[in-house]
């Protein structure tokens, strides 16, 4: 173990053990902060130290040359990661999936189409839902493939794209919060979160249910839009990725301070316990200022030990000198 890695390891501990310790005192005592306080800190702080990684690669790619951009990073049962990402091609978005043993280099293994992007994918059972924002018409599309081998080249088993619900403009970039198998994907219900259009000007938060792959209901989620209001975003809220730490349920989240302003993008960290965020000040090698379409999760690392894979796109407008494009890294504990 890395005399980094076991400082955040003890860093950790300390912090979740003070926030437990129940204080008595014969006059009043201050209330103590929600239960979710530390570990958030300390989530916080390993997604802000991206020069502190245990491994990091900016610009990312796939081994055909393709940008793995909105990178999606989840942990398959034989160890392996999978990533599901877009690329500019051709003049259409196109997602995409590979594989990869190390975080770091990565073998592509399909195309989902032309017109697909933000991509995001979560386990179901033995098989895998993926989503993604379809052109024409920006709408959420979701698929399911029932094991990793029709994942990798087969056709899907279940196909639904949701109609608009909050906007008559566009609707998209999703992001799976969990999958109840009932006892199947035909009794299934899917916990989405997403973004609408609003009055066709912003995007703000949804949250929706895809019941049985085959009937979509959504609503707005203002309570998650204020969290960022708060901190005086007034561009677009867009991309979330929920993450589990230390038993509790957060989300990273991007925010746009200036409408229009790719170099305004920033990220936070939102407490779905309490409801509140918290700014996300990430430090690269070289300083890039903008940081859009965060995602974690936890994963064991190519070593054995317990890790956080963080990703983020960081736009040219925000970027120092080689770290452009999708940045992949992931921190020990």
């Amino acid at each position: 173990m890395s005399r980094v890695t076991r400082s955040l390891r003890l860093a950790l501990l300390a912090v979740i053990t003070i926030a437990a310790q129940t204080v008595t005192a014969a006059a009043p005592a201050a209330a103590a902060g929600p239960p979710s306080d530390a570990p958030r800190a300390a989530l916080r702080a390993m997604a802000e130290d991206v020069a502190g990684a245990d491994a990091s690669v900016y610009g990312a790619r796939d081994d055909t040359g393709r940008g793995m951009d909105a990178v999606k990073i989840i942990q398959v049962p034989d160890g392996r990661y999978l990533a599901v990402y877009h690329t500019y091609l051709g003049g259409s978005f196109h997602s995409a999936l590979a594989i990869s043993s190390d975080l770091l280099h990565w073998s592509f293994r399909r195309d989902f189409g032309a017109g697909s992007s933000q991509p995001t994918i979560t386990v179901a059972g033995s098989g895998y839902v993926v989503a993604w924002e379809q052109e024409p018409a920006n709408h959420l599309a979701f698929r399911y493939f029932t094991d990793l081998g029709g994942l990798m080249g087969g056709p899907p088993q279940r196909s639904f794209d949701a109609p608009w619900r909050l906007s008559q403009c566009a609707e998209g970039t999703p992001s799976i919060f969990a999958v109840s198998l009932r006892p199947d994907i035909d009794h299934s219900v899917i916990d989405v979160g997403g973004h609408y259009f609003k009055n066709c000007d912003v995007d703000r938060q949804q949250r929706g249910t895809l019941t049985n792959f085959m009937s979509w209901s959504t609503a707005a989620q203002p309570l998650v839009d204020n969290a960022l209001l708060h901190w005086g975003v007034r561009g677009n809220i867009g991309d979330r990725d929920p993450v589990g730490f230390a038993g509790f349920a957060f989300t990273m989240m991007e925010g746009q301070y200036v409408k229009g302003d790719f170099g305004s993008w920033r990220t936070f960290l939102f407490d779905q316990q309490t409801g509140n965020a918290d700014p996300v000040n990430m430090r690269t090698h070289r300083g890039s200022t903008a940081f859009a379409n965060p995602t974690a999760t936890t994963i064991t690392a190519p070593d054995g030990r317990r890790a956080v894979v963080f990703t983020t796109f960081i736009p040219s407008e925000g970027a120092a000198p080689t770290e452009a494009g999708s940045l992949i890294y992931y921190r020990v504990y």
